[in-house]
């Protein structure tokens, strides 16, 4: 497996990985650019842009685009982070010419017809719906909104009604003019290819021009507090959240393996003494969320309203505890998972591109898996024991709570359980 990288004349970067052992590949464009760079009137247009990508180009319709990809058995989609877009197909080997010039099509040629955009609003819209429905979404929507104000993080990917229903043509195309640069973009893909083929395929992305100079994304700071919403559902949601190091900080690895160890499966010290012990909710976890800048640890757990009180405390004492306890096995079982993790991501091709270009995008270079593998193995205990007396001792931290919660702790009372 041969992993290669160009630089084209347009500034788009193409990175491969050749596994010609398997009949498929996965190819995706990435853009380095998400809803942390929308301004506050236009929230929510990078996730809508997204979506208007496959309504009609110059040369395909919706239909079309849908139909060319799977008359020959491929899939192809996209996705909207903070920091990251992403469009990507899946295709067998002799496709690749039709799932680039597609990809490459939606997105210098989409027309984003007005029609289309109205049409498309009430999708959007339903989709808000869905996720006002959905408990455990609004929790962390709750949460970011808690961690990080009303800033470019905070807000929600999907945006509000109100700005959906404000959205013309021209907040697309000046999105796309003050955001898609081809110094931001990388075409990446892993499977049955050839480089050389793919960076012959990607002169195909026309329209894209180069940035004229650095841009530069505000910092933005965790804020911390409160917000409980008290409301006759079945369960109790409660989530809290930690300031914590970026992406780009060397306790990254740290941090990964205290997650794990605290919430990373069945057996966490969270699972293992609020699920299994105590019998007070059927699933709870910790994730270590990231961003270029800053990030958030924090765990999530539902439970009934008689017993949220009781979870919130036994969590801040189990965050308590770990500062001091955490054991030399449970480190090396933690770093063993995310080792695990890793290398069982390389079976699939999708994963390989996906990690491919985000190394490219957020650390400028082809990340060597044995590198990860290495930074984690240097993980010791010490590291992570400070990593939670770190970010325990020293955050205001950020809570959401959803649904039967009147009982539950306050962010303070959570607070000072941690530090007596």
């Amino acid at each position: 497996m041969t992993i290669s990288i160009d630089k084209l004349k347009n500034g788009i970067r193409v990175i491969t990985e050749e596994i010609p052992s398997i009949e498929s590949v996965s190819v995706g464009i990435w853009i380095n650019a998400g809803s942390r760079n929308e301004k506050k009137k236009e929230n929510g247009i990078a996730h809508f842009l997204e979506h208007m990508a496959f309504k009609g180009t110059e040369k395909r319709s919706a239909l079309q685009i849908a139909e060319e990809i799977e008359n020959v058995g491929g899939f192809i989609n996209a996705y909207t982070s903070r920091e990251i877009t992403c469009y990507y197909a899946k295709v067998l080997k002799d496709h690749l010419p039709l799932a680039v010039d597609i990809l490459s099509d939606i997105i210098s040629n989409s027309i984003f017809n007005e029609k289309e955009i109205e049409i498309e609003k009430g999708v959007i819209i339903q989709e808000i719906g869905q996720m006002k429905d959905t408990p455990d979404d609004v929790i962390f929507e709750l949460l970011q909104r808690e961690a990080y104000a009303d800033t470019q993080l905070g807000r929600s990917i999907l945006g509000s009604e109100e700005n959906i229903k404000s959205f013309k043509r021209k907040n697309f195309t000046d999105f796309i003019e003050n955001n898609y640069f081809s110094d931001k973009i990388v075409i990446c893909a892993a499977g049955n290819l050839k480089h050389k083929e793919l960076c012959k395929l990607a002169d195909s992305l026309k329209n894209i021009k180069a940035l004229k100079q650095e841009s530069i994304v505000s910092k933005v700071q965790f804020k911390g507090g409160e917000k409980r919403v008290v409301k006759d559902l079945e369960q109790a949601h409660f989530a809290v959240g930690f300031e914590a190091p970026s992406l780009k900080s060397p306790k990254l690895f740290a941090g990964k393996v205290f997650s794990v160890i605290m919430g990373g499966g069945m057996s966490s010290r969270l699972f293992q003494e609020i699920r299994e012990k105590r019998g007070l909710c059927y699933s709870i976890g910790t994730s270590f969320d990231c961003y270029s800048d800053n990030g958030m640890f924090l765990s999530y757990a539902g439970t009934s309203g008689e017993k949220v009180k009781e979870l919130s405390e036994v969590i801040a004492l189990e965050f308590k505890n770990s500062i001091t306890s955490i054991t030399e096995t449970e480190v090396e079982r933690a770093k063993t998972q995310l080792k695990s993790s890793l290398l069982m991501g390389l079976e699939n091709s999708t994963s390989r591109s996906e990690r491919l270009a985000r190394g490219l995008i957020l650390w400028d270079k082809i990340v060597e898996v044995q590198e990860t593998i290495s930074k984690i193995d240097t993980v010791k205990l010490q590291d992570v024991k400070s990593f939670g007396a770190e970010i325990f001792q020293n955050s205001n931290p950020a809570m959401a709570l959803y649904g039967k919660v009147k009982d539950a702790l306050d962010v303070e009372q959570f607070s000072q359980k941690l530090l007596n």
